[in-house]
């Protein structure tokens, strides 16, 4: 695919800048790339796996242009435009202290401002900035990407990961796992005693495991440390918001589903995560608290394990279960308050840290949307949330949302009913209203993600959920690579992007996944840019 950046040098007219694409393969998410064009405004990449015209190219050069009619707004464009659209950066664009891929995100920067978008999210990982030992942090290649976004002219919302990655692969800091090779009670234990290495358990949140300091502690530097390091963006270039990370893959919940189904398969229940030492300790203070003293013993005997359909035991039994019953209750009620408390201790840890710096905190919530079309809904119950039939359990999220003055990200908004296995019982459309209700109860705002790059009508769906109550603050479409530049995804991306923008100009076609299409046509978008599309 290429791309191709006009900009007009007309003095008399507004300035016009033309985006072109043409069809070819393309390759950007893995970081062994090389350059292959060096041209002083042209940027090109291609696999060492093949040679040619494979890759993205962005190519600055002057054009003249006749002043264009400037377009009259529109109700629905006014609607859509309320919500600002960003895009999310690899998930490995620093390592080392260095930026992988500098020339490919540069092009990157430039192609999503044309397109008019709002900015860009950057992950930061604890792995990454703290790495060798604690206390000493390393932020040179995200302050790097950092200027490069308001030299583009963009904003940056960015996410403090506090978790691992296993594709690509970032691991905890050092320091951190060989800590754990010693104490692995830091980490979450499953029913079979295996160890979550992905992040810390909640249950140590105030316990000094971390040379003599608290995780709590050791976050909160790392927080001050962010704020010092990027003060000259802060207010600047960062003003959408910060979000905290929560959890597994940067979410508030328990890893209760370690890895992922493979597709077509329908997923396992879950399986719930009490079982380190730590967990067990509040478990069993609990239950005596309670005058229950054999209920703190362990987690439930009869629930199923990861990949286990809910029929596979008596636990999540729909009429019947023992979710239901008074030992049920004590429970989920503990195990989803012990969530609470620590995405409590988090989100109150960020406001206090940034509450001078006029930007926004953000956590994020899972869409466990799997088996919701039963009573007991055990992939949210394992993950952490009492949310059943008879009992809504997000409102109580919602509520230490608000409580923080945060907002929620919400990721899903991709995934429709129709394209779910009917035997997983899944229903990601309503549980997103059941969460985007008790957000909005509580007045709590919602920021939008994608869960994958290519859902089936993903892009309609999220238009779909642009115009509803189920999101009200921004969006960020994750994520940028090889997918994203796709010829049968990032075409698509762009109509998306204009019909946003401008709906009452768009009259052209864009090309197909089938690569039938082969018209041009050019719109402003609201930076008094004409974008120009072209299918070969």
């Amino acid at each position: 695919m290429e791309v191709s950046v006009i900009r007009s040098c007309s003095q008399a007219t507004n300035p016009k800048t033309e985006l072109g694409f043409s069809d070819s393969r393309f390759s950007f998410g893995k970081f062994n790339e090389k350059l292959f064009s060096r041209k002083p405004n042209s940027v090109s990449f291609e696999s060492p796996l093949r040679r040619g015209k494979s890759g993205l190219r962005i190519t600055a050069q002057a054009a003249q242009s006749d002043r264009l009619p400037k377009s009259k707004s529109s109700t629905k464009s006014k609607t859509l435009n309320r919500i600002r659209l960003f895009a999310g950066l690899p998930l490995d664009v620093v390592s080392g202290g260095t930026v992988n891929q500098f020339r490919a995100i540069s092009a990157g920067l430039k192609a999503l401002k044309l397109l008019g978008l709002e900015g860009v999210e950057l992950p930061i990982w604890w792995g990454v900035v703290e790495h060798e030992s604690m206390g000493k942090y390393n932020w040179s290649g995200y302050l790097t990407i950092a200027e490069m976004v308001r030299k583009a002219g963009l904003k940056l919302n960015v996410t403090l990961c506090f978790h691992a990655s296993s594709q690509p692969k970032i691991p905890l800091p050092e320091w951190v796992l060989d800590i754990g090779k010693t104490k692995s009670n830091i980490f979450f234990k499953d029913r079979a005693g295996k160890p979550y290495r992905g992040c810390l358990s909640l249950a140590v949140d105030e316990l000094a495991v971390l040379n003599g300091k608290t995780p709590m502690e050791v976050y909160q530097d790392f927080c001050e440390s962010f704020k010092s390091a990027f003060s000259a963006f802060i207010g600047s270039t960062i003003t959408v918001g910060i979000t905290m990370g929560l959890g597994p893959d940067g979410e508030l919940r328990y890893p209760s589903h370690r890895g992922f189904a493979k597709s077509g398969t329908v997923p396992g229940a879950g399986e719930f995560q009490c079982y380190d030492k730590n967990m067990l300790h509040l478990l069993k203070q609990h239950a005596e608290a309670c005058g229950k003293p054999k209920w703190g013993l362990g987690g439930p005997h009869n629930a199923p394990a990861y990949s286990e359909l809910p029929t596979a035991n008596t636990f999540f039994k729909d009429h019947g279960g023992s979710w239901e019953s008074p030992y049920g209750d004590f429970f989920l009620s503990w195990y989803s308050s012990q969530l609470i408390a620590h995405g409590d201790r988090l989100l109150s840890l960020a406001s206090s840290v940034f509450s001078d710096s006029a930007v926004n905190i953000f956590g994020k919530v899972p869409l466990m949307h799997s088996w919701h079309g039963t009573r007991s809904h055990p992939s949210e119950l394992t993950a952490g949330f009492y949310n059943t039939a008879t009992r809504k359990g997000y409102e109580e999220v919602a509520e230490m949302f608000a409580r923080n003055s945060c907002k929620i990200i919400l990721p899903g908004m991709d995934q429709s009913d129709k394209y779910q296995l009917k035997e997983s019982l899944s229903s990601p459309e309503s549980l997103l209203a059941e969460i985007g209700t008790a957000c909005n109860k509580h007045g709590v705002g919602i920021s939008g993600q994608n869960s994958t790059v290519g859902a089936p009508d993903g892009l309609k769906q999220i238009k779909k959920n642009m115009l509803s109550e189920n999101l009200n603050d921004s969006f960020i479409f994750q994520r940028i690579g090889a997918q994203f530049f796709a010829p049968e995804h990032f075409p698509l991306f762009i109509e998306f992007v204009r019909k946003l923008n401008q709906p009452e100009l768009y009259s052209g076609n864009l090309p197909t996944k089938e690569g039938t299409t082969t018209t041009t046509d050019s719109v402003h978008t609201r930076s008094n840019l004409s974008i120009h599309v072209q299918s070969a």
